[in-house]
């Protein structure tokens, strides 16, 4: 297997409604309140509008999941999409807690924005709930993800990290989110690079990004890995040093290479989308597919895109559905290569 591992490929920023680029995170969108009328659209105007929505992440508060949970509230409210919102948190198992409650709700008012953090997380997690218990509708962003260490470390660049594994193996501890995640892939690709046995990887998981960066600015773990946005304020204030990024393009705001550049044949980026829970009516997911796709258009979803570093790379219907079974079999086949699942 090559060791380029193309999670994505890099999204324009045009508006897709039913393509989109191919991409390679978990959030629920539950609505607790009921709809109106039977249309497909979210409009503020129409009969069909949902009255309150809940946003549950199955994620710790501070992680990219819990982030497009708040921003989705945001940009629904901003736009009048919806009456009101609620976001609550449900972590736990790289989003596999909230995805076994998804998987036996019944309202058909009912969200999960999921990623490709909750794809290997049901593979190394040996979940019972699968996203066969789910009801796709769209993907929403990609991000980069970002190497990092404390403003204090002795490492400068990606090659002394890489080295200090190569001398200490596990001594060197690697802070990321769940086992079997995005972060943990992204860590696993770079010791296959490196050639570096992959039983020397010593991955501390968390649940939330909030946990990873504590961990980190408390010097408990020597390098964190993680999606741009999480950690982007900290190495504004200087607090981290990023030592690479790991798509195909360096970052703006982000002064690291790609690992590409950095001479290690990884190119990895994460995606997000939404799905609604099992086995709901037609009519309902035409109306949620309308909500999304009018939150996707909107100006404030737009600008929230943009201010957080993330990436539109919208493909919603049938398109993501057979997306996310061809992520399912790929990144299934990554966490074989990698020795993360047997």
């Amino acid at each position: 297997m090559t060791v380029t591992h193309r999670a994505v490929h890099r999204a324009t920023r045009s508006r897709l409604r039913s393509a989109g680029v191919a991409a390679v995170a978990a959030v629920a969108v539950v609505a607790t309140g009921c709809s109106d009328g039977g249309g497909s659209g979210g409009g503020s105007g129409g009969a069909d509008r949902i009255n309150r929505l809940a946003v549950m992440a199955p994620a710790d508060p501070g992680g990219g999941w819990d982030q497009t949970a708040r921003a989705m509230a945001e940009a629904l409210e901003e736009e009048e999409l919806v009456g009101s919102t609620r976001v609550t948190n449900v972590g736990g198992a790289g989003g596999t807690v909230g995805l076994a409650e998804l998987a036996n709700e019944r309202s058909e008012d009912f969200l999960m924005v999921m990623g490709l953090v909750m794809v290997g997380a049901i593979e190394t997690n040996q979940s019972q709930a699968t996203l066969d218990d789910v009801t796709p509708l769209a993907r929403l962003t990609t991000e980069d993800e970002v190497i990092v260490v404390p403003a204090d470390s002795p490492f400068q660049t990606v090659d002394d990290l890489v080295e200090a594994v190569r001398s200490e193996g596990r001594g060197v501890a690697i802070a990321g989110g769940s086992a079997g995640g995005t972060d943990h892939i992204a860590a696993g690709l770079l010791f296959q690079a490196a050639d570096l046995p992959i039983e020397d990887l010593n991955y501390v998981a968390f649940s939330g990004g909030g946990e990873s960066l504590a961990a980190l600015l408390g010097n408990q773990v020597d390098a964190g890995i993680s999606g741009v946005g999480e950690y982007a304020q900290q190495i504004e204030a200087g607090e981290l040093r990023a030592l690479a990024v790991t798509g195909s393009e360096p970052v703006e705001g982000v002064d690291a290479p790609t690992l590409t550049e950095a001479g290690y044949d990884v190119e990895l980026t994460n995606w997000r989308g939404v799905v609604a829970p099992p086995n709901i009516s037609d009519e309902a997911r035409e109306r949620l597919l309308g909500l999304v796709a009018e939150m996707q258009e909107s100006q404030a979803w737009q600008d929230l895109v943009e201010e957080r570093g993330w990436s539109d790379a919208y493909l919603a219907g049938d398109e993501f559905e057979t997306f996310l079974a061809e992520e399912r079999q790929r990144v299934r086949g990554v966490l074989e290569d990698i020795g993360l699942v047997s």
